[in-house]
């Protein structure tokens, strides 16, 4: 999977076919949110939340984390476009699945529109792997797709997902061919659901998890 060659386009991609939905669904939780010390974006891709996250939280630890090269030189990009510090900012080119993480180092982890590029076989791989990084009592911040229960919102999402996932097969070599919740793996490594907002037709929803006080995995 490599996100390099779509990198140059991607920003123009996402507001031609979704404008800015996207993002309001990543920044659901930020400007409510408690500041965080450390934070380890995962997947970040072209930087639009990075910058965001910047504006809001200037005296964070920043991690982003990404197995495109040319994605990391975007969000990088972006900060010095808008005049934003990249002093406590660590980029770390990586596919999450060969990233050796040190242990509970961040107090919020950040996975937008990331988790979906993963096969069950993956995914629950990769929510360990992240974890593993997560402070006892880490917040998890998680913006992306999924599928209503029934109705005219179900089969919308459905043609949708059908779209996303043929384009993405053929543009990254995505190893994922349909979409699967990461509940039951995050639940899996101690953390509870505490606020959820769903948006366009329940197409998208924006998560906010948080580990269990006493956790040990």
């Amino acid at each position: 999977m490599s996100f390099d060659a779509l990198a140059p386009h991607y920003r123009w991609l996402e507001w031609v076919l979704a404008g800015e939905k996207l993002q309001r669904c990543r920044t659901a939780f930020l400007e409510s949110a408690r500041p965080p010390n450390r934070v380890l974006l995962a997947g970040e891709g072209h930087g639009r939340f990075l910058s965001e996250c910047r504006r809001q939280w200037p005296r964070a630890r920043i991690t982003c984390l990404d197995a495109s090269a040319r994605m990391l030189h975007q969000a990088r990009r972006r900060l010095i476009e808008h005049c934003l510090s990249c002093e406590a900012l660590d980029f770390i080119h990586a596919d999450v699945l060969d990233w050796t993480p040190v242990e509970a180092e961040f107090d919020l982890i950040v996975t937008h529109f990331f988790l979906d590029c993963f096969p069950p076989s993956q995914l629950e791989g990769v929510v360990r792997r992240l974890a593993r990084a997560a402070t006892p009592e880490a917040r998890w911040w998680v913006a992306d797709f999924q599928v209503p229960a029934a109705g005219p919102a179900r089969w919308r999402a459905q043609l949708i997902h059908k779209a996303m996932y043929t384009f993405f097969r053929l543009a990254t070599r995505l190893p994922a061919r349909q979409l699967t919740a990461p509940d039951k793996f995050l639940q899996q490594e101690g953390f509870a659901l505490q606020r959820r907002v769903l948006s366009e037709w329940g197409l998208l929803r924006a998560d906010e998890w948080e580990r269990a006080r006493g956790f040990s995995g």
